[in-house]
C-alpha cells in the first residue's frame, strides 16, 4: 500500500461502527487512524485493515479514561491507584446524592442559608475532641491555609528536620512561603531542641509549626521536641502551634499520632488527610481551637480550596463509621487491611496461585500513601510470569502488581475475595491472548 492508496476519512465514516457513533468521534477516530497510517508506511510497515483501526480508535475515545483497577501490589493507600478505597456505606451514599439537590448550604430547620462545612464538622468534634473544624480539599491546602491565615507577612518557626516533601515534588517550604509567611528554620536536620525554638521566637513569630515525619523517619543520633513540650513552648510566648500530621488518623494505628492525641498534648490545630489513613475521599481536615478555625474559615482562601458536596457526602459517611470503632476496623477497607490476620491473607493467596497455576510467595505489604514508612506487614502473593504484567496492566479491568526477581508478584493483601475472582479470569485471559493462533 502506498499513500495514494489510503482511504479518505468520508470513505472510513461509512462503516457501519463509526456512522452509528457521533459524528465529532467517528472523525476523530477516522483521522487518528489515517495518521497512524501514514506513519506505517513511512517506515515501511503495512497500516493494515484501515477500518479495522478506526473502529479501534474509536472504542478508545469511547472508553473512560479513569478506570477502575485491581491493586495486587501490597500498598494499601497507593498513590498512584487513588489511595484509600471507600467503605461500602459511603459509596452508597455518593450514589444516593450524587444524582440528586442536597441540602448542602441550606439549614432546612430555619429554612437560611447554611454552611457546608456543619455536615462533618460535629463528627470531627466527637472524634477528636476539638472546639471547631474545617474540611478543605486536601491537606497540603489545609496547611497553606492554616499559614495563610495565622501568619501572612510575618514568622513561622519549623524545626529544619521537618522540611519535608509530601510527594510529587511538592514542598513544606514552598508550601509556607506561597502563604506569605516567613519561614526561620531550627536546630538541624537530625537534632533539634527546645531552646532552638525558644531562641527563634521574636516580635515577628506568627506561630509554631510541628511536620510530622510521615513519610520518612530519622533514625540514630537525633533529637526532637516532642509536641507537648513544644505546645508548652508557644503557650509561653501567647502563640498557637499548628501540626501538620500529614496522613493522619482517627484510631490508634502503628505509631502514627492521633488527631485526638495532637491536640490532648497542647497543639491548637491540627490538620491532617481524609484519605490515607482515614479511609476517606481526598480532603484536608483541620480541627482545633474555635477562634482559629474561624480565621481559617473567614479567609479568602477558604472558598477557593473548600471541599465539593461529594467529598464531604464521601467524608461525613467516613466519619460515622468510627462512633463505633470496631465498626469501623471492619468496613473501611484501608483500615480491615491494615489489621487482617496474615492467615486470611495467604488463604486469598493460595486460592489465586491454585485458580491461575501460580506459586504461593511470602511478601511484605506496605501501608504507603506517606505513612508509617518502616512498617512491614506480613503478606502473600501468587507469583507467575513476568511477561504477564503489562498485558494485565492493559487489560480490562488493569491488574497492577509487583514484578520482583524476574515474576510477577499479585499480593493478596489489597484483593479482597471478590477481587481473586477477577484477577484469575485476567490472568488466564491474558496467557490465552499471548498464545500465538
Amino acid at each position: 500500500m502506498e499513500l495514494r492508496d489510503l482511504p479518505s476519512v468520508d470513505r472510513l465514516l461509512a462503516d457501519d461502527a463509526l456512522a452509528a457513533a457521533p459524528r465529532s468521534l467517528a472523525v476523530d477516530a477516522a483521522r487518528a487512524a489515517l495518521e497512524r497510517a501514514r506513519e506505517a508506511l513511512a517506515a515501511g510497515v503495512d497500516p493494515g485493515d484501515l477500518a479495522v483501526a478506526a473502529r479501534a480508535e474509536l472504542e478508545r475515545l469511547q472508553t473512560p479514561s479513569l478506570r477502575q483497577v485491581l491493586n495486587a501490589t501490597g500498598v494499601i493507600v497507593h498513590t498512584n491507584l487513588g489511595r484509600a478505597p471507600l467503605a461500602p456505606s459511603a459509596v452508597h451514599r455518593l450514589a444516593e446524592l450524587g444524582g440528586t439537590y442536597s441540602n448542602l448550604e441550606l439549614d432546612l430547620e430555619s429554612g437560611a442559608r447554611g454552611s457546608r462545612q456543619d455536615h462533618a464538622a460535629g463528627l470531627l468534634r466527637r472524634l477528636t475532641g476539638a472546639e471547631a473544624a474545617l474540611v478543605v480539599n486536601n491537606n497540603a491546602a489545609a496547611v497553606l491555609l492554616a499559614l495563610a491565615a495565622l501568619a501572612e507577612g510575618r514568622e513561622v518557626v519549623v524545626s529544619r528536620g521537618e522540611l519535608v516533601e509530601i510527594g510529587d515534588g511538592f514542598r513544606i517550604p514552598e508550601v509556607l512561603a506561597r502563604s506569605g509567611a516567613r519561614m526561620v528554620e531550627v536546630g538541624t536536620t537530625n537534632r533539634t531542641r527546645p531552646a532552638d525554638y525558644e531562641r527563634a521566637i521574636g516580635p515577628e513569630t506568627a506561630l509554631l509549626l510541628r511536620v510530622h515525619p510521615s513519610n520518612y523517619r530519622v533514625v540514630g543520633f537525633t533529637q526532637s521536641v516532642e509536641t507537648r513540650e513544644l505546645a508548652q513552648i508557644a503557650k509561653r510566648a501567647a502563640l498557637p502551634l499548628v501540626d501538620d500530621l500529614g496522613s493522619g488518623a482517627l484510631l490508634d494505628v502503628g505509631d502514627e499520632p492521633t488527631a485526638s492525641s495532637s491536640l490532648a498534648a497542647g497543639a491548637d490545630l491540627v490538620c491532617f488527610s481524609g484519605d490515607k489513613l482515614l479511609g476517606g475521599p481526598q480532603a484536608g481536615i483541620v480541627v482545633g481551637r474555635a477562634d482559629l478555625v474561624e480565621r481559617l474559615r473567614r479567609h479568602p482562601l477558604q472558598r477557593a480550596l473548600r471541599a465539593d458536596k461529594l467529598t464531604l457526602v464521601a467524608l461525613e459517611e467516613t466519619l460515622a463509621l468510627y462512633a463505633d470503632p470496631d465498626r469501623a476496623r471492619r468496613e473501611i477497607p484501608v483500615l480491615r487491611m491494615l489489621d487482617e490476620p496474615v492467615e486470611a491473607v495467604r488463604e486469598r493467596a493460595e486460592r489465586l496461585a491454585g485458580l491461575i497455576g501460580g506459586e504461593v510467595e511470602e511478601t511484605v505489604a506496605r501501608v504507603g500513601g506517606g505513612a508509617l514508612p518502616l512498617a512491614e506487614l506480613p503478606s502473600a502473593a501468587a507469583a507467575i510470569e513476568e511477561r504477564l504484567a503489562a498485558p494485565l496492566r492493559l487489560g480490562s479491568p488493569p491488574v497492577v502488581g509487583i514484578v520482583r526477581d524476574g515474576r510477577l508478584l499479585l499480593d493478596a493483601r489489597t484483593l479482597t475475595a471478590e477481587e481473586v475472582d477477577e484477577v484469575a479470569r485476567a490472568v488466564l485471559h491474558a496467557r490465552r491472548a499471548s498464545i500465538p493462533a
